[in-house]
């Protein structure tokens, strides 16, 4: 409102700080701001919505959870606050109690349906986005109690049953609990269910407790009732929770009463409970005999409306036509199996990076998503994702999903020339339009290129990739914009050769204003490795500029600026063999390092093979990794615990270990582990499509000999020139 600029508003806010003693906010933000480049956008105001929401638990955290630690909490919780465990972290001044070391879970679902359900570490089940969870116990008669949460040691695996299935399996003193959780399809719903499985040496109770936490903390629970059969809960009067056989015992216990296990083997029985503050426990115990197994299904319908696409066989559907790996590695082979299933069940039409912390859209985390979708054949899933893209689109041509991110633009045409070529289509007629406006948007949006400055000609100083530092000038948005002007280039060259001879000129003059401004830092910096901008020195931020050679191959794969950049990272930025990213993130990260392992595979290094090994071994259990990784606990730190950008860059790394593209030509298996032609069993790749058409790989070791490689293809116009380069074998 323009009459606000009237107000003496910031004299109010000034003189108000003041008088109740608190710093003076206009001051203070300025002083933030003076440590990051100007700009038009401070921090995208999507962020810092999260971050509030995000810290508005961690508030709620502080005053819960530091009080009753004689509760049973989550598994993060139970090892956090551990003074004896690695992953404790001191409260004393920290605002915010948060998950800050075990941030890992795992997404089950089906095909297409919206509803993620999440499964902790110990086997915590939150069958609801952001909601409260269920848990299971086992409880001997003579006093003794299972508690996963409370486990050192839990065995967790990922089953591939129909669609992902998590198995936890907890064991303690003669006591035993296996949960099995996943996403069933019932009369075309989606249902959550949770199988259980307990034994015990003498007689007791199996216990399915309803908690009002999950893997971020507190989720509230108002009111809880048994129904008059015993075998079901209403929560807060809308969610169900159904037992496959009645309760014989129930407990409810409220937050001043404390938590429901407190009360287990009290004699008064309860149907029904409420908490004012939202801190309803509740638990039904069904009798187990010594040394037989209890067994008890739970299911919690997700959605009360049937879906036309949801089928009992939407798994079958969803995987037709996918490229399937073969190889000795059960470590590759399960990650590579487990990284196609979560990004199906993330792009049930739009691609989320993440079920919980990240299940949002952002353009960067698409177009990764996207083009590893493509890459692995799930055409039809990607091009679905591609069509959400226009209605995102400004009447400027800015593609935005939030502001302050100039790389957006550069993205999605790149990742549209990717569906083109990979799919051998013409640019159909109603994206026309969204890429010339959005490559036209790029170009307006240059700073001018007479500023006597080494910004000049660039994109503005923006937020970016937020893990690359503050504002600032970043040539992770010029290069994404090169690439970006370069798609429009190719996606329009047969249908407005004007436009495309426009943004073809446009790119290489982009390309030299970048060369220039790199000259001068490799002048002030004596070397010629890439800075995260004109104005940094090397540092961490410096992984952003790797875009360079992966994945826009906007340069050489031997290009000294690249490999320079390349080895000041492994030198400074790696921590037990992976990227450390030391700003934000302050955690491993898997989808990181694999970013320097591409560039190392193009340019022939075999130094490639042990940061993948190592991306391999940061995986958890059931094959996922959180966003960025503890170094100390090798838990989850940062992000979403399930982080889907990480698995499609597991699988294009797997891909392009057996074939990608390089200018005009193929290249097989120039990824290949030398270790796997040292045994007999054949190994197979494909089909998987390519810019020259689709193509299956097979390679038939010969140990002590030289191996056999065969491939079928279906090209788009004739066969490519095809180099066979197998890591340590002649080429």
């Amino acid at each position: 409102m323009s009459w606000m600029k009237w107000l003496p508003w910031r004299y109010l806010v000034k003189r108000m700080a003041h008088r109740h003693g608190f710093l003076d906010p206009i001051a203070l933000l300025a002083k933030l701001h003076s440590f990051a480049q100007p700009s038009e956008v401070g921090e995208p105001i999507e962020l810092l919505r999260a971050g509030v929401v995000f810290h508005a638990r961690g508030l709620i955290n502080s005053r819960v959870i530091q009080h009753n630690l004689d509760w049973v909490w989550p598994y993060w919780i139970e090892r956090q606050f551990d003074p004896g465990d690695v992953a404790f972290i001191p409260r004393a001044f920290s605002i915010t109690h948060i998950n800050l070391s075990n941030r890992n879970w795992t997404a089950i679902g089906q095909p297409d349906v919206a509803e993620l359900p999440v499964v902790d570490p110990r086997g915590l089940l939150t069958p609801f986005y952001d909601g409260w969870s269920l848990d299971a116990w086992v409880l001997a008669d003579d006093g003794r109690c299972l508690l996963p949460s409370r486990c050192k040691t839990a065995r967790q695996r990922q089953a591939f049953e129909d669609g992902p299935v998590v198995v936890t399996d907890s064991e303690l003193g003669g006591l035993s609990l296996t949960s099995r959780s996943r996403v069933v399809v019932e009369n075309g719903k989606p249902v959550c269910e949770l199988l259980l499985r307990a034994r015990s040496g003498t007689s007791g109770s199996l216990v399915l407790s309803l908690r009002p936490a999950n893997p971020e903390g507190i989720s509230f629970i108002n009111r809880v009732s048994l129904s008059g059969q015993r075998d079901a809960w209403t929560v807060d009067r809308k969610q169900t929770v159904f037992f496959s056989r009645p309760a014989e015992r129930h407990h409810v216990s409220d937050y001043r009463q404390g938590d429901v296990r407190i009360h287990l083997q009290d004699n008064q029985d309860q149907s029904q409970g409420k908490c004012d503050v939202g801190m309803v426990t509740a638990a039904a115990l069904f009798p187990m005999r010594a040394g037989e197994v209890s067994e008890l299904t739970v299911r919690v319908p997700l959605s009360d409306e049937s879906a036309p696409a949801i089928r009992p066989d939407s798994w079958l559907g969803a995987l037709e036509g996918y490229a399937q790996l073969e190889c000795p590695d059960e470590s590759w082979q399960f990650l590579y199996d487990a990284a196609i299933h979560s990004l199906v069940l993330h792009s049930p039409e739009d691609v989320y990076p993440g079920p919980y912390t990240y299940k949002r859209f952002w353009f960067r985390d698409a177009a990764f998503i996207i083009h590893a979708l493509l890459c692995v054949g799930l055409t039809d899933r990607a091009e679905r994702a591609l069509h959400q893209f226009p209605h995102r689109q400004l009447k400027n041509g800015y593609f935005r999903s939030q502001e302050g991110e100039w790389d957006a633009n550069g993205e999605v045409l790149w990742i549209l020339r990717r569906f083109h070529e990979l799919t051998g289509r013409a640019l159909h007629r109603r994206w026309q339009e969204p890429v010339r406006k959005g490559a036209r948007w790029i170009q307006k949006k240059r700073l001018s290129d007479t500023l006597d400055k080494p910004h000049a000609g660039l994109l503005p100083a923006g937020f970016s990739a937020e893990h690359l530092g503050p504002n600032d000038y970043y040539y992770w948005d010029d290069f994404w914009g090169i690439a970006g002007l370069k798609a429009a280039e190719e996606l329009l060259r047969p249908v407005d050769r004007e436009a495309s001879e426009h943004f073809g000129a446009g790119a290489r003059e982009f390309a030299q204003t970048v060369d220039r401004s790199l000259a001068t830092c490799a002048e002030r910096l004596k070397r010629p490795g890439m800075p995260a901008s004109p104005y940094r020195r090397l540092d961490a931020g410096a992984i952003g500029s790797l875009a360079i050679g992966y994945p826009t191959q906007l340069c050489r794969p031997d290009d000294p600026r690249l490999l320079d950049c390349v080895e000041f990272l492994l030198e400074k930025c790696f921590v037990k063999g992976a990227f450390y990213q030391d700003m934000i993130h302050s955690g491993l990260n898997a989808y990181l390092t694999l970013h320097v392992a591409q560039v190392l595979l193009r340019a022939g290094d075999l130094r490639y093979l042990e940061l993948v090994d190592a991306v391999a071994g940061l995986a958890s259990p059931t094959g996922q990794w959180p966003e960025a990784i503890h170094p100390g606990t090798g838990g989850g730190c940062m992000g979403d615990g399930h982080h889907v950008w990480a698995s499609a860059e597991w699988l294009l790394m797997v891909r392009n270990c057996f074939v990608r593209e390089e200018g005009d030509r193929l290249v097989f298996c120039a990824g290949v582990p030398p270790r796997w032609l040292e045994q007999g069993k054949p190994i197979r790749f494909g089909p998987a499509p390519t810019s020259f058409g689709t193509v299956s790989i097979a390679i038939e070791p010969r140990p002590g000999g030289t191996p056999d490689v065969t491939w079928r293809g279906n090209w788009h116009r004739g066969e490519p020139d095809i180099e066979v380069k197998l890591p340590e074998v002649r080429p």
